[in-house]
């Protein structure tokens, strides 16, 4: 495993070999380490390998070394995960470009890592209306109180908004960060930065002392798509970093939810396109937000015996229940689910996540799942 991590970062090194390349490295040869050793021939097999990709192959792999590579980066990055580790967050590793190099900062809690503990992302505009920010702190405030993870981009605006109002609420927040882990962007947000190592974690995809560039802050909010069962979106422009997060959701087969606004309000536009695309809508009554993403009653799931689990299976909505007959006890893919029941993808989701908090699925690798004990 240690092999595969060096293996990682220094394929990670290299000019033009992007997180979807390596990932589908990764998929072709098995393991990085025997990608590392294959000829131009057989890396020209892998889709996205052309001939100017494969010459900087074979020019910059002979000058790196992964080990050594591996123990010098050690030294100035000692806190990172790569998809080789177990401890890497399990619905990001689950999408198509995961982070090969993911730095953290802050409180490790593996229940989040292993999609145990539900992870929400909030994101929106940075100028946002008092209507804007009245909500975010709302919802925010729900959700931690009602156990999920709030993920947000640090920036100013929603994002500031969302973890001040977890970690005021009490509970946990993720920033992703566009810098290194140790780069506070931007630098009036220097006490939340403090609060958040406190009260959760920062993530990056970048190096430590990276400072922050224009194209690095598209690019990270994929990884808060891929980390969030479900991406809340509160005001958002027609032309907004918020609006590239729903896009990476929706590839993600994530939930996108919006607040609606008035049709001549600027950052309103965004969130009205996206409920104009499908997207749930954020209403008032923050319970049926809060079911609909899945925070059920725990009080019989942590004291239930387990003759008590194998008597009944409690009753369900319909779309649960239409979910739950499609699962076996064998581990079915997601998509399966998907074809089985005849659903929308994001209901799927949201039925798996709820059936998953009442204790009656169990979310294996891969976006597998299957029932419970005996049910």
């Amino acid at each position: 495993m240690v092999e595969e991590r060096a293996y990682w970062l220094a394929w990670s090194k290299i000019s033009g070999i992007g997180p979807v390349l390596l990932r589908r490295l990764q998929q072709h040869f098995g393991t990085l380490a025997t990608a590392w050793q294959a000829n131009k021939a057989q890396l020209a097999e892998v889709e996205g390998f052309g001939f100017q990709t494969l010459e900087k192959v074979v020019q910059q792999r002979s000058r790196l070394h992964p080990a050594q590579l591996l123990t010098q980066h050690q030294q100035e990055n000692p806190d990172f995960w790569t998809p080789a580790d177990a401890d890497y967050p399990r619905l990001l590793l689950e999408t198509p470009s995961p982070a090969p190099i993911l730095y953290y900062r802050g409180e490790v809690d593996l229940q989040e890592n292993l999609g145990q503990k539900p992870l929400v992302g909030i994101v929106g505009t940075r100028q946002p209306s008092e209507y804007g920010i009245r909500w975010t702190r709302q919802i925010s405030t729900a959700l931690a109180k009602n156990g999920f993870t709030v993920v947000s981009g640090m920036a100013e605006g929603i994002d500031t908004e969302s973890h001040f109002a977890a970690i005021k609420a009490g509970g946990r927040t993720i920033a992703v960060l566009g810098t290194g882990v140790d780069v506070i962007y931007p630098h009036k947000n220097r006490d939340l930065y403090k609060q958040i190592l406190s009260a959760g974690l920062v993530l990056s995809e970048y190096p430590s002392k990276t400072p922050p560039e224009r194209t690095h802050f598209p690019r990270r909010n994929r990884i808060i798509a891929g980390l969030s069962r479900a991406i809340l979106v509160i005001e958002a422009p027609l032309k907004s970093g918020a609006l590239i997060t729903a896009t990476y959701a929706n590839e993600f087969g994530r939930d996108v939810y919006a607040l609606p606004g008035r049709i001549d309000d600027r950052p309103s536009q965004g969130c009205l396109k996206l409920l104009s695309q499908g997207a749930s809508f954020i209403l008032k009554d923050l319970d049926e937000l809060l079911t609909m993403l899945g925070a059920v009653p725990q009080l019989d799931i942590m004291d239930a015996s387990p003759i008590q689990e194998q008597l009944t299976l409690p009753s369900l909505s319909p779309e649960l229940q239409q979910v739950m007959n499609a699962i076996a006890c064998d581990a079915l893919s997601f998509d399966f689910v998907v074809q089985q029941t005849g659903m929308a993808a994001g209901s799927v989701s949201s039925a798996l996540l709820q059936l998953e908090l009442m204790g009656l699925v169990s979310q294996l690798p891969g976006m597998r799942y299957q029932k419970n004990g005996r049910l």
